[in-house]
């Protein structure tokens, strides 16, 4: 087969209950990729139980300018008076093009910087980069992404592009979540196209496709099968497929324990290989 399918668990280190989902999605064999939060309340449990238990997990750093603390103080331009990231997506645009004063762009990657070298110093193997709430698709930003990859001798950065694709779910339409992903879609897409000359400055690698922006929060078996069934006669391509997975205990379902659940879901996998996926990650 020549084609390659990576399921790729985004918020590693979120919380104990991100770790769990984890945990047992890889036990299940699907899931084979995961991005860490370096920030992330749940970040020694992962690094030191979660990521030992799991010896064939690849581990990217889920780089993170949006939610909860930074690791460096006096970032002024990212945080509040108590180190709480502030920014929404639209601020960081501007931020980011404000070409007077490069401030921005210089604590961004500082903070990058000690995100990758927390992972780095826990004993991690850093297999890719990614962010977020795809907060390194921004141009500017994915420049120093890219930068320190290469300076990191991190080969593999994810983008953003997906093909448009229906589901046959007319509710799931109606959705107010995917009204705002389908105008997500668009600025990703339009920004992947952008950072392509980027990737091929630095000489990374990436995903060719991804699945998990159209139908973002509304993530189900069906949705990845689709997106799956639209890229299915492509040839020597990897699409990602970016899940949130979250193993609560106490019995609540929401759209990240449904992505739990597709990690031990069967019949997906099946479909999969039927498409002509090859399961994997990013060592291979």
């Amino acid at each position: 087969m020549s084609n390659k399918f990576v399921l790729n668990a985004d918020d590693l280190g979120m919380s104990e209950a991100n770790n769990r989902a984890v945990l047992e999605g890889y036990e299940c064999g699907i899931l084979k990729s995961a991005s860490i939060v370096s920030n992330g309340e749940a970040f020694d449990d992962a690094a030191g139980r979660i990521i030992k238990a799991c010896p064939d997990l690849c581990i990217g750093v889920h780089l993170n300018i949006t939610d909860g603390k930074s690791l460096l103080p006096d970032l002024n331009t990212l945080t509040d008076e108590n180190g709480i990231f502030y920014n929404s997506y639209l601020d960081l645009i501007v931020k980011s093009y404000n070409f007077k004063d490069k401030t921005f762009l210089t604590q961004v990657e500082q903070e990058f910087r000690a995100q990758i070298e927390k992972v780095k110093n826990a004993g991690i193997t850093i297999t890719h980069l990614d962010s977020h709430n795809h907060i390194h698709a921004i141009p500017p930003i994915f420049n120093i992404l890219c930068k320190i990859a290469k300076e990191f001798g991190i080969t593999q950065v994810r983008t953003q592009f997906e093909k448009p694709y229906i589901v046959p779910d007319v509710f799931i339409h109606l959705n107010k979540i995917y009204l705002k992903n389908i105008f997500k879609f668009f600025v990703l897409n339009m920004f992947t196209v952008i950072n392509d000359s980027i990737l091929r400055k630095y000489n990374l690698k990436t995903n060719d496709y991804i699945i998990g922006i159209l139908y973002n929060n509304i993530m189900t078996s069906l949705t990845v099968s689709y997106g799956l069934r639209t890229l299915r006669n492509n040839k020597n391509i990897t699409a990602e497929i970016l899940i949130h997975p979250r193993r609560y205990e106490n019995g609540t379902i929401d759209n990240c324990f449904t992505e739990y659940q597709l990690t031990k879901n069967k019949k997906l996998k099946n479909k999969i290989e039927e498409y002509g996926f090859e399961i994997g990650n990013y060592k291979n």
